[in-house]
């Protein structure tokens, strides 16, 4: 199964069973706090969207699971996930984590503020403070990034600053993708990129 089946379907099975508990509590909810309510009134259904309701409040704590072509392992974690109103096949997140385990042994964690995920595509938009750490010794920020879930890759949108292995870091677009000679994450900075070196004394 694809990354994208596997996304579609967890998502899309996590929200059948989320929006209509939604629905009924908002339903509960305006039962319970009627002074006047009456049985034999029907609720009027242009009055009272639940569905709709539903979907603004969305999904909380919601994780997404899947591998990558290269046998990447990639989990997706959100504090608030919803369906977009524009296009049913992105979904609108807040509080976004992706883990990505390589093969290889390195993982790397990318958290943003905020994202967009297009099952479509495989990809997301991820945008407000985001950070990119690796085991491999870099923190990176950048205000914007865009990255795929079916394949190791994230691009920043701007400018990038840091920390490297080796010191601080600063560029104006960075590259994370997959190495496929050495089976490794590979980092690549471009535009105006300026790296402070960090001279470490060894003490007697």
């Amino acid at each position: 199964m694809s990354w994208r089946d596997q996304f579609h379907s967890s998502f899309v099975a996590f929200m059948k069973i989320l929006l209509p508990l939604i629905a009924l509590g908002i339903l509960s909810t305006l039962f319970l706090f009627s002074d006047n309510f009456d049985p034999g009134e029907a609720v009027p259904t242009a009055a009272i969207d639940l569905q709709q309701r539903a979907e603004d409040q969305g999904a909380t704590n919601a994780t997404f699971a899947g591998v990558t072509a290269s046998g990447d392992k990639v989990l997706l974690v959100t504090e608030k996930s919803r369906p977009s109103a524009d296009n049913p096949d992105v979904f609108l997140a807040d509080d976004v984590l992706a883990e990505y385990l390589l093969s290889s042994g390195t993982a790397i964690d990318i958290r943003s503020l905020h994202g967009e995920m297009d099952q479509r595509n495989n990809s997301a938009s991820l945008t407000g403070d985001v950070l990119v750490k690796t085991t491999t010794g870099y923190t990176i920020s950048t205000d914007a990034l865009s990255t795929q879930f079916d394949t190791l890759f994230a691009e920043s949108m701007g400018p990038i600053s840091g920390q490297a292995p080796a010191g601080d870091l600063t560029a104006g677009r960075m590259v994370l993708e997959h190495n496929d000679e050495t089976g490794t994450p590979h980092l690549r900075f471009t535009d105006g990129v300026k790296l402070v070196y960090e001279r470490h004394v060894q003490e007697e």
